[in-house]
This record gives C-alpha cells, structure tokens and sequence, in this order.
C-alpha cells in the first residue's frame, strides 16, 4: 500500500492552486465546452468539486470516525452542481472551492491520526465496508481524475483544428 496522509495532503493542497493558475482568467469558449450531451464543461467541474469540499470527503470521513460500520453515511449526488445555476465568474468558482478545501485540509489534519485511524471502517451505502485509507486516497484520485478531465475537454475545443496532427495528439483519440 502505498498511501501517506502527508503525500495526500500534497496534491489535495496543490489542486486549487494548480486550476487557479490554469484557468482564472481564460476566455469562456475554454470554459463552456464538454464532450457532449451528458458531460460537464470545465465550470460545472468546479462546481462538481465545490459541491464534494461541502458534502462528500469530510463530511464522510467525520461519519466514520464516529459512526464505524454502525450505519452507511449519507450518499453524496454526483450531480447536485447541476440543479444550481447561479451565474457566478471562474474566478468566484475557484476562490470558493480554494477556501472550502483550505477549510477541509485543517479539518483532516485534526481529525486523522495516521497510526489510529487509516483503517478505521465505515460503511458506503453502494459498496459496503470502507477504510479511511480508502477515502482519503479516493479523495486525491478524484483530484487527479477532474484536473485530467479538464484538460481533455479543453482540448476537444480544437479537436477538428488540428488537422492530421490528431494522430499524434493522445489526448484526442
């Protein structure tokens, strides 16, 4: 196994600052495209990532240290983001979810005392018993899996741009 709170908490850190420096700033055409009809541009990603900050890691994990396996923590809706349409700028998006998770990193690091709690369980109302490990590291995945995303979807903005050059482009096919 090769999880570490203090190398999770590396990425979890650097997530928010590394999409500010990306994205702030940048014209709308970059924010507003998706793959199609059931995917999320790159706005709605953060918003998706401001909605887990709220109600899904921590939350999560504050329900497995107290509860165990006695009873499922709530389900989080990967989809909620969707039902609020506030208009809000990139830039209030992204100054939202770097507070939230600045909040959430000082919580965690309360909370969890590596030697004591890394396998405590809890239990996941879809997939059963669960380890804090687990969570936590599904936490820095899903980080790495939303900055992946966003760089894809960007770059289908040029996809038919690019010409023949496609075929040398991976993160086009």
């Amino acid at each position: 196994m090769n999880f570490q709170l203090k190398e999770a908490i590396e990425i979890l850190e650097r997530t928010p600052q590394a999409l500010e420096h990306f994205l702030s700033g940048v014209s709308n055409g970059w924010l507003q495209r998706n793959e199609g009809e059931g995917t999320w541009n790159v706005s709605e990603v953060i918003e998706h990532l401001i909605e887990g900050e709220k109600h899904n890691w921590i939350p999560r994990l504050e329900f497995m240290l107290q509860e165990g396996e006695g009873k499922p923590f709530p389900p989080f809706d990967r989809y909620s983001h969707l039902n609020e349409k506030l208009e809000r700028s990139i830039e209030q998006k992204l100054l939202e979810f770097t507070m939230i998770r600045m909040q959430n990193i000082a919580k965690l690091k309360e909370l969890v005392e590596p030697e004591a709690h890394l396998e405590v369980t809890g239990s996941h109302p879809a997939f059963g018993t669960v380890k804090v490990r687990e969570l936590l590291s599904t936490w820095v995945v899903h980080d790495l899996t939303h900055i992946a995303q966003i760089v894809r979807v960007m770059a289908e903005r040029y996809r038919t741009d690019v010409g023949p050059w496609k075929e040398y482009l991976g993160i086009l096919k």
